[in-house]
Protein backbone atom coordinates (compact mmCIF):
# COMPACT_ATOMS: atom_id res chain seq x y z
CA UNK A 1 0.00 0.00 0.00
CA UNK A 2 1.90 3.01 -1.16
CA UNK A 3 -1.12 5.27 -1.84
CA UNK A 4 -0.53 8.62 0.94
CA UNK A 5 -4.16 9.33 -0.01
CA UNK A 6 -5.37 5.50 0.92
CA UNK A 7 -3.36 5.14 3.93
CA UNK A 8 -4.31 8.41 5.74
CA UNK A 9 -8.41 7.65 4.32
CA UNK A 10 -7.58 4.29 6.06
CA UNK A 11 -6.30 5.69 9.35
CA UNK A 12 -8.94 8.48 9.81
CA UNK A 13 -11.58 5.66 9.26
CA UNK A 14 -10.03 3.43 11.84
CA UNK A 15 -9.52 6.23 13.82
CA UNK A 16 -13.14 6.80 13.61
CA UNK A 17 -14.33 3.77 13.64
CA UNK A 18 -13.07 3.66 16.68
CA UNK A 19 -13.93 6.70 17.96
CA UNK A 20 -17.66 6.07 17.49
CA UNK A 21 -17.26 2.38 18.99
CA UNK A 22 -16.18 4.02 22.29
CA UNK A 23 -18.60 7.03 22.13
CA UNK A 24 -21.03 4.51 21.77
CA UNK A 25 -20.66 2.01 24.25
CA UNK A 26 -20.34 4.80 26.58
CA UNK A 27 -23.51 5.93 25.53
CA UNK A 28 -25.20 2.14 25.27
CA UNK A 29 -24.31 2.13 29.01
CA UNK A 30 -25.02 5.67 30.03
CA UNK A 31 -28.92 5.51 28.44
CA UNK A 32 -29.01 1.55 29.81
CA UNK A 33 -28.20 2.50 33.19
CA UNK A 34 -30.54 5.82 33.57
CA UNK A 35 -33.58 3.72 31.92
CA UNK A 36 -32.66 1.39 34.53
CA UNK A 37 -32.78 4.36 37.41
CA UNK A 38 -35.97 5.73 35.54
CA UNK A 39 -37.82 2.47 35.75
CA UNK A 40 -36.78 1.88 39.50
CA UNK A 41 -38.20 5.66 40.06
CA UNK A 42 -41.55 4.64 38.43
CA UNK A 43 -41.72 1.29 40.49
CA UNK A 44 -40.83 3.48 43.67
CA UNK A 45 -43.43 6.47 42.64
CA UNK A 46 -46.23 3.81 41.73
CA UNK A 47 -45.86 2.17 44.88
CA UNK A 48 -45.67 4.86 47.77
CA UNK A 49 -48.94 6.16 45.64
CA UNK A 50 -50.62 3.35 46.42
CA UNK A 51 -49.46 3.23 50.00
CA UNK A 52 -50.50 7.28 50.14
CA UNK A 53 -54.18 6.53 48.92
CA UNK A 54 -55.34 4.21 51.72
CA UNK A 55 -57.79 2.33 49.58
CA UNK A 56 -57.11 1.31 46.52
CA UNK A 57 -60.33 2.35 43.95
CA UNK A 58 -61.68 -0.25 41.66
CA UNK A 59 -61.10 1.54 38.49
CA UNK A 60 -56.98 1.92 39.07
CA UNK A 61 -57.18 -1.62 39.93
CA UNK A 62 -58.79 -2.21 36.53
CA UNK A 63 -56.16 -0.21 34.96
CA UNK A 64 -53.22 -1.60 36.60
CA UNK A 65 -54.63 -5.14 35.46
CA UNK A 66 -54.37 -4.05 32.02
CA UNK A 67 -52.34 -7.13 30.48
CA UNK A 68 -50.64 -4.57 28.51
CA UNK A 69 -49.03 -2.83 31.34
CA UNK A 70 -45.63 -4.31 32.45
CA UNK A 71 -46.66 -3.88 36.18
CA UNK A 72 -47.82 -6.08 38.28
CA UNK A 73 -49.43 -5.07 41.77
CA UNK A 74 -48.96 -7.59 44.58
CA UNK A 75 -50.11 -6.48 48.24
CA UNK A 76 -50.34 -9.07 51.54
CA UNK A 77 -51.05 -8.72 54.98
CA UNK A 78 -48.82 -8.12 57.72
CA UNK A 79 -49.35 -11.76 58.56
CA UNK A 80 -47.94 -12.72 55.02
CA UNK A 81 -50.93 -13.63 53.04
CA UNK A 82 -51.20 -12.56 49.70
CA UNK A 83 -54.82 -10.99 49.60
CA UNK A 84 -54.38 -8.98 46.22
CA UNK A 85 -52.63 -9.36 42.67
CA UNK A 86 -53.81 -7.12 39.62
CA UNK A 87 -53.70 -10.11 36.98
CA UNK A 88 -52.82 -13.74 37.08
CA UNK A 89 -48.95 -14.28 35.95
CA UNK A 90 -47.12 -17.75 35.99
CA UNK A 91 -44.25 -16.43 37.74
CA UNK A 92 -44.84 -13.65 40.43
CA UNK A 93 -42.51 -12.81 43.12
CA UNK A 94 -43.49 -14.91 45.89
CA UNK A 95 -41.64 -12.76 48.94
CA UNK A 96 -41.77 -9.27 49.69
CA UNK A 97 -38.04 -7.08 50.24
CA UNK A 98 -38.97 -3.77 51.32
CA UNK A 99 -37.32 -1.16 49.22
CA UNK A 100 -36.07 -2.06 45.88
CA UNK A 101 -34.92 -5.42 45.24
CA UNK A 102 -34.45 -8.29 42.72
CA UNK A 103 -36.12 -11.65 43.23
CA UNK A 104 -36.58 -15.07 41.93
CA UNK A 105 -40.10 -16.32 40.85
CA UNK A 106 -40.90 -19.60 42.01
CA UNK A 107 -41.12 -20.94 45.42
CA UNK A 108 -37.82 -22.37 44.91
CA UNK A 109 -35.95 -19.82 43.74
CA UNK A 110 -35.42 -20.83 40.23
CA UNK A 111 -38.23 -18.81 38.12
CA UNK A 112 -37.44 -15.34 36.36
CA UNK A 113 -36.27 -12.25 38.03
CA UNK A 114 -38.16 -9.20 38.57
CA UNK A 115 -37.20 -5.95 39.60
CA UNK A 116 -39.38 -5.05 42.72
CA UNK A 117 -40.16 -2.07 45.43
CA UNK A 118 -42.03 -2.67 48.12
CA UNK A 119 -43.47 -0.56 50.93
CA UNK A 120 -45.41 -1.69 54.07
CA UNK A 121 -48.43 0.03 56.22
CA UNK A 122 -49.95 -0.48 59.16
CA UNK A 123 -52.36 -3.58 57.82
CA UNK A 124 -50.74 -4.35 54.32
CA UNK A 125 -47.51 -4.40 52.30
CA UNK A 126 -47.53 -3.29 49.13
CA UNK A 127 -45.58 -4.22 46.52
CA UNK A 128 -44.93 -3.54 42.39
CA UNK A 129 -43.01 -5.51 40.54
CA UNK A 130 -41.89 -5.25 37.31
CA UNK A 131 -40.29 -8.61 34.84
CA UNK A 132 -36.61 -7.83 34.52
CA UNK A 133 -36.27 -9.29 30.40
CA UNK A 134 -38.81 -6.47 29.95
CA UNK A 135 -36.60 -4.11 31.58
CA UNK A 136 -33.94 -4.90 30.22
CA UNK A 137 -35.41 -5.02 26.55
CA UNK A 138 -37.04 -1.88 27.01
CA UNK A 139 -33.71 -0.06 28.28
CA UNK A 140 -31.40 -2.13 25.46
CA UNK A 141 -33.84 -0.60 22.85
CA UNK A 142 -33.83 3.60 24.28
CA UNK A 143 -29.71 2.88 24.53
CA UNK A 144 -29.78 1.38 20.85
CA UNK A 145 -32.17 4.60 19.77
CA UNK A 146 -29.41 7.15 21.15
CA UNK A 147 -26.86 5.13 19.67
CA UNK A 148 -28.32 4.80 16.12
CA UNK A 149 -27.05 8.11 14.78
CA UNK A 150 -23.72 7.47 14.91
CA UNK A 151 -24.15 4.13 12.80
CA UNK A 152 -26.39 6.56 10.21
CA UNK A 153 -23.45 9.25 10.70
CA UNK A 154 -20.37 7.35 10.36
CA UNK A 155 -20.72 6.63 6.60
CA UNK A 156 -21.32 10.26 5.77
CA UNK A 157 -17.96 10.81 8.32
CA UNK A 158 -16.34 8.30 5.80
CA UNK A 159 -17.50 10.76 2.29
CA UNK A 160 -16.25 13.71 4.53
CA UNK A 161 -12.89 12.37 5.62
CA UNK A 162 -12.20 11.04 2.06
CA UNK A 163 -12.81 14.59 0.79
CA UNK A 164 -10.49 16.10 3.09
CA UNK A 165 -8.03 13.54 2.71
CA UNK A 166 -8.27 14.48 -1.22
CA UNK A 167 -8.24 18.17 -0.65
CA UNK A 168 -5.01 18.07 1.71
CA UNK A 169 -3.09 15.93 -0.92
CA UNK A 170 -3.76 18.49 -4.07
CA UNK A 171 -0.99 20.29 -3.27
CA UNK A 172 1.48 16.99 -4.01
CA UNK A 173 -0.60 16.33 -6.88
CA UNK A 174 -0.28 19.87 -8.19
CA UNK A 175 3.73 19.48 -7.61
CA UNK A 176 3.81 16.54 -9.09
CA UNK A 177 1.98 17.90 -12.58
CA UNK A 178 3.86 20.53 -12.58
CA UNK A 179 7.02 18.58 -13.26
CA UNK A 180 5.65 16.17 -15.51
CA UNK A 181 4.76 19.02 -17.42
CA UNK A 182 8.38 19.88 -17.71
CA UNK A 183 10.91 18.93 -20.36
CA UNK A 184 14.55 18.30 -19.14
CA UNK A 185 16.19 21.27 -20.28
CA UNK A 186 13.53 23.24 -17.83
CA UNK A 187 14.69 23.45 -14.34
CA UNK A 188 13.12 26.36 -13.01
CA UNK A 189 12.09 26.61 -9.64
CA UNK A 190 8.69 25.41 -8.58
CA UNK A 191 6.46 27.85 -7.46
CA UNK A 192 6.18 27.36 -3.23
CA UNK A 193 3.21 30.26 -2.67
CA UNK A 194 0.83 28.90 -0.74
CA UNK A 195 1.95 25.63 -0.38
CA UNK A 196 1.52 23.82 3.12
CA UNK A 197 3.97 23.55 5.88
CA UNK A 198 4.28 20.39 5.07
CA UNK A 199 4.64 20.55 1.26
CA UNK A 200 6.84 23.37 1.27
CA UNK A 201 10.05 21.54 2.46
CA UNK A 202 9.74 19.11 -0.32
CA UNK A 203 9.33 21.41 -2.95
CA UNK A 204 12.50 23.54 -1.50
CA UNK A 205 13.99 20.45 -1.54
CA UNK A 206 13.69 19.56 -5.31
CA UNK A 207 14.02 23.04 -5.61
CA UNK A 208 17.47 22.86 -4.71
CA UNK A 209 18.20 19.64 -6.71
CA UNK A 210 16.81 21.90 -9.81
CA UNK A 211 19.27 24.51 -8.80
CA UNK A 212 22.23 21.93 -8.63
CA UNK A 213 21.34 20.13 -11.73
CA UNK A 214 21.23 23.16 -13.58
CA UNK A 215 25.42 24.11 -12.45
CA UNK A 216 26.26 20.52 -12.94
CA UNK A 217 24.66 21.13 -16.39
CA UNK A 218 26.09 24.31 -17.20
CA UNK A 219 29.16 23.51 -15.81
CA UNK A 220 29.19 20.75 -18.33
CA UNK A 221 28.18 22.32 -21.61
CA UNK A 222 31.03 24.95 -20.78
CA UNK A 223 33.77 21.87 -20.11
CA UNK A 224 32.42 20.45 -23.52
CA UNK A 225 32.41 23.87 -25.33
CA UNK A 226 35.76 24.74 -23.61
CA UNK A 227 37.68 21.19 -24.60
CA UNK A 228 36.32 21.70 -28.10
CA UNK A 229 37.94 25.26 -28.69
CA UNK A 230 40.91 24.01 -26.97
CA UNK A 231 41.34 21.01 -29.11
CA UNK A 232 40.33 22.49 -32.12
CA UNK A 233 43.89 24.66 -32.45
CA UNK A 234 46.53 22.07 -31.63
CA UNK A 235 44.78 19.75 -34.34
CA UNK A 236 44.72 22.55 -36.85
CA UNK A 237 48.10 22.96 -35.99
CA UNK A 238 48.96 19.13 -36.57
CA UNK A 239 47.36 19.00 -39.89
CA UNK A 240 49.43 22.18 -41.01
CA UNK A 241 52.76 20.20 -39.50
CA UNK A 242 51.75 17.47 -41.72
CA UNK A 243 50.72 19.58 -44.79
CA UNK A 244 54.51 20.99 -44.19
CA UNK A 245 55.75 17.27 -43.97
CA UNK A 246 54.49 16.33 -47.07
CA UNK A 247 55.84 19.24 -49.05
CA UNK A 248 59.37 18.86 -47.10
CA UNK A 249 62.00 19.47 -50.11
CA UNK A 250 64.82 17.66 -48.71
CA UNK A 251 66.05 15.45 -45.96
CA UNK A 252 66.73 18.29 -43.52
CA UNK A 253 63.30 20.32 -43.57
CA UNK A 254 61.36 17.04 -43.56
CA UNK A 255 63.42 16.12 -39.93
CA UNK A 256 62.46 19.83 -39.02
CA UNK A 257 58.92 19.28 -40.03
CA UNK A 258 58.51 15.16 -38.17
CA UNK A 259 60.12 17.22 -35.01
CA UNK A 260 57.77 19.53 -34.96
CA UNK A 261 54.87 17.22 -35.87
CA UNK A 262 56.10 14.69 -32.95
CA UNK A 263 56.25 18.17 -30.37
CA UNK A 264 52.59 18.83 -31.37
CA UNK A 265 51.51 15.28 -30.94
CA UNK A 266 52.93 15.26 -27.31
CA UNK A 267 50.95 18.73 -26.59
CA UNK A 268 47.85 17.15 -27.92
CA UNK A 269 48.27 13.95 -25.73
CA UNK A 270 48.84 16.11 -22.80
CA UNK A 271 46.22 18.24 -23.52
CA UNK A 272 43.47 15.05 -23.57
CA UNK A 273 45.01 13.38 -20.54
CA UNK A 274 44.49 17.04 -18.49
CA UNK A 275 40.96 17.05 -20.24
CA UNK A 276 40.51 13.42 -18.83
CA UNK A 277 41.77 13.88 -15.44
CA UNK A 278 39.68 16.95 -15.39
CA UNK A 279 36.75 15.53 -15.99
CA UNK A 280 37.39 13.15 -13.36
CA UNK A 281 37.38 15.83 -11.15
CA UNK A 282 34.31 17.83 -11.96
CA UNK A 283 31.44 17.66 -9.57
CA UNK A 284 29.06 14.43 -9.85
CA UNK A 285 32.12 12.45 -10.91
CA UNK A 286 31.85 8.85 -9.92
CA UNK A 287 34.67 8.43 -6.41
CA UNK A 288 37.54 6.62 -6.71
CA UNK A 289 38.12 4.06 -4.06
CA UNK A 290 40.24 5.57 -1.32
CA UNK A 291 43.11 4.21 0.78
CA UNK A 292 45.60 4.98 3.52
CA UNK A 293 48.34 7.17 1.12
CA UNK A 294 51.54 8.61 2.52
CA UNK A 295 51.64 12.00 0.60
CA UNK A 296 55.36 12.08 1.18
CA UNK A 297 55.74 8.47 -1.35
CA UNK A 298 53.20 10.21 -3.71
CA UNK A 299 54.78 13.45 -4.07
CA UNK A 300 58.46 11.39 -4.65
CA UNK A 301 57.07 9.74 -7.13
CA UNK A 302 55.35 12.57 -8.91
CA UNK A 303 59.03 14.27 -8.73
CA UNK A 304 60.47 11.07 -10.48
CA UNK A 305 57.47 11.36 -13.25
CA UNK A 306 58.59 15.09 -13.74
CA UNK A 307 62.69 14.55 -13.58
CA UNK A 308 63.13 14.71 -17.31
CA UNK A 309 61.08 17.80 -18.09
CA UNK A 310 62.90 19.53 -15.24
CA UNK A 311 66.30 18.15 -16.57
CA UNK A 312 65.49 19.37 -20.16
CA UNK A 313 64.60 23.29 -17.90
CA UNK A 314 68.24 22.60 -15.94
CA UNK A 315 65.91 22.83 -12.64
CA UNK A 316 66.66 20.91 -9.73
CA UNK A 317 63.95 19.67 -6.96
CA UNK A 318 65.18 19.53 -3.29
CA UNK A 319 62.17 17.80 -0.61
CA UNK A 320 61.76 18.15 2.29
CA UNK A 321 59.69 15.34 4.14
CA UNK A 322 61.33 13.93 6.87
CA UNK A 323 58.51 11.63 7.84
CA UNK A 324 55.55 10.23 6.59
CA UNK A 325 52.45 11.92 6.15
CA UNK A 326 49.31 9.58 5.78
CA UNK A 327 46.23 11.23 4.16
CA UNK A 328 43.06 9.04 3.31
CA UNK A 329 42.41 9.49 -0.29
CA UNK A 330 43.06 8.35 -4.05
CA UNK A 331 46.52 7.34 -4.97
CA UNK A 332 46.09 8.70 -8.36
CA UNK A 333 44.20 11.73 -8.11
CA UNK A 334 46.76 13.08 -5.63
CA UNK A 335 49.78 11.75 -7.92
CA UNK A 336 48.00 14.04 -10.65
CA UNK A 337 47.75 16.89 -8.32
CA UNK A 338 51.26 17.08 -7.31
CA UNK A 339 52.68 16.19 -10.55
CA UNK A 340 50.97 19.08 -11.91
CA UNK A 341 52.30 21.37 -9.33
CA UNK A 342 55.88 20.31 -10.02
CA UNK A 343 55.18 20.56 -13.58
CA UNK A 344 54.05 24.23 -13.00
CA UNK A 345 56.86 24.82 -10.88
CA UNK A 346 59.00 24.21 -13.23
CA UNK A 347 57.73 25.24 -16.72
CA UNK A 348 57.22 29.00 -14.67
CA UNK A 349 60.49 29.38 -13.13
CA UNK A 350 63.74 30.51 -15.20
CA UNK A 351 65.98 27.49 -16.70
CA UNK A 352 68.51 26.51 -13.71
CA UNK A 353 66.14 27.53 -11.04
CA UNK A 354 65.73 25.40 -7.54
CA UNK A 355 61.84 24.46 -6.21
CA UNK A 356 61.50 23.57 -2.96
CA UNK A 357 58.46 20.82 -2.16
CA UNK A 358 57.71 20.21 1.54
CA UNK A 359 55.16 17.63 2.91
CA UNK A 360 54.65 18.40 6.58
CA UNK A 361 51.66 18.42 9.34
CA UNK A 362 51.29 20.89 10.62
CA UNK A 363 48.57 22.53 13.29
CA UNK A 364 46.80 18.26 13.03
CA UNK A 365 46.30 19.10 9.34
CA UNK A 366 48.66 17.22 6.02
CA UNK A 367 50.35 20.03 4.44
CA UNK A 368 51.86 19.73 0.98
CA UNK A 369 54.08 23.27 -0.24
CA UNK A 370 55.59 24.10 -3.74
CA UNK A 371 57.99 26.79 -4.07
CA UNK A 372 59.50 28.06 -7.19
CA UNK A 373 61.30 30.94 -8.10
CA UNK A 374 59.24 32.40 -11.23
CA UNK A 375 57.25 35.43 -11.75
CA UNK A 376 54.86 34.89 -9.28
CA UNK A 377 51.28 35.65 -9.69
CA UNK A 378 49.65 39.09 -8.46
CA UNK A 379 46.78 38.65 -5.83
CA UNK A 380 44.09 40.23 -7.84
CA UNK A 381 44.29 36.95 -10.23
CA UNK A 382 45.05 34.30 -8.05
CA UNK A 383 41.20 32.98 -7.74
CA UNK A 384 41.75 33.27 -11.45
CA UNK A 385 44.12 30.97 -12.47
CA UNK A 386 42.33 27.97 -10.57
CA UNK A 387 39.46 28.92 -14.31
CA UNK A 388 39.69 26.48 -16.78
CA UNK A 389 41.75 26.92 -19.52
CA UNK A 390 42.92 30.81 -18.09
CA UNK A 391 46.20 31.43 -18.81
CA UNK A 392 48.02 34.76 -18.36
CA UNK A 393 48.86 36.82 -21.36
CA UNK A 394 52.63 37.75 -20.72
CA UNK A 395 53.81 34.65 -19.90
CA UNK A 396 55.60 32.84 -23.23
CA UNK A 397 55.08 29.37 -21.53
CA UNK A 398 52.55 27.75 -23.49
CA UNK A 399 50.54 25.72 -21.15
CA UNK A 400 46.86 23.87 -21.18
CA UNK A 401 45.94 26.22 -18.59
CA UNK A 402 44.18 23.25 -16.72
CA UNK A 403 46.88 22.51 -14.08
CA UNK A 404 45.48 24.49 -10.90
CA UNK A 405 42.25 23.54 -11.99
CA UNK A 406 42.88 19.94 -11.83
CA UNK A 407 45.01 20.53 -8.66
CA UNK A 408 41.50 22.35 -6.92
CA UNK A 409 39.49 19.88 -8.24
CA UNK A 410 41.39 17.14 -6.57
CA UNK A 411 41.73 18.79 -3.54
CA UNK A 412 37.78 19.02 -3.35
CA UNK A 413 37.65 15.47 -3.63
CA UNK A 414 39.61 15.29 -0.86
CA UNK A 415 38.37 17.81 1.47
CA UNK A 416 41.72 20.00 1.39
CA UNK A 417 42.08 23.41 0.43
CA UNK A 418 44.27 25.41 -2.33
CA UNK A 419 46.33 28.72 -1.82
CA UNK A 420 48.40 30.67 -3.34
CA UNK A 421 51.06 33.14 -1.83
CA UNK A 422 54.46 34.59 -2.36
CA UNK A 423 57.50 32.41 -1.95
CA UNK A 424 60.76 33.31 0.06
CA UNK A 425 62.52 31.95 -3.32
CA UNK A 426 61.01 34.60 -5.41
CA UNK A 427 58.41 33.19 -6.87
CA UNK A 428 54.65 31.64 -6.21
CA UNK A 429 53.93 29.45 -3.17
CA UNK A 430 51.55 26.51 -3.79
CA UNK A 431 50.25 25.53 -0.28
CA UNK A 432 47.55 22.26 -0.11
CA UNK A 433 46.25 21.76 3.19
CA UNK A 434 44.23 18.60 3.92
CA UNK A 435 41.37 19.00 6.98
CA UNK A 436 43.37 16.36 8.81
CA UNK A 437 45.91 13.89 8.91
CA UNK A 438 44.72 10.23 8.18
Amino acid sequence: MKSIRLRLLLALLAMLMVAAAVMGAITYRSVLSETEALFDYQLRQMALSLRDQGEIATEQMNALADEQFDFVVQIWSVDGRRIYATRDHPDLPTRVLLGLATVQAGADGAGPAWRTFSVATGSRVIQVAQPAQIRKRLAAGAALRSVAPLLLLAPVMALAMGWIAALTLRPLRRVAGQLRERGEQLLEPLPQHGLPDEVAPLVGALNALLQRLGHSLDTQRAFVSDAAHELRSPLTALKLQLELLKRAPDDAQRQQAIDALSHGIDRSARLVEQLLTLARTEPGAAPAATERVDLAEVVRQALVDTAAFALSRGADFELFADEPVFVQGDRNALSVLARNLADNAVRYSPPGSRIELRVAIEEGAATLQVDDAGPGIPPGDRERVFDRFYRRAEHEESGTGLGLAIVRGVAQQHGASVTLGDSPLGGLRATVRFEAAA
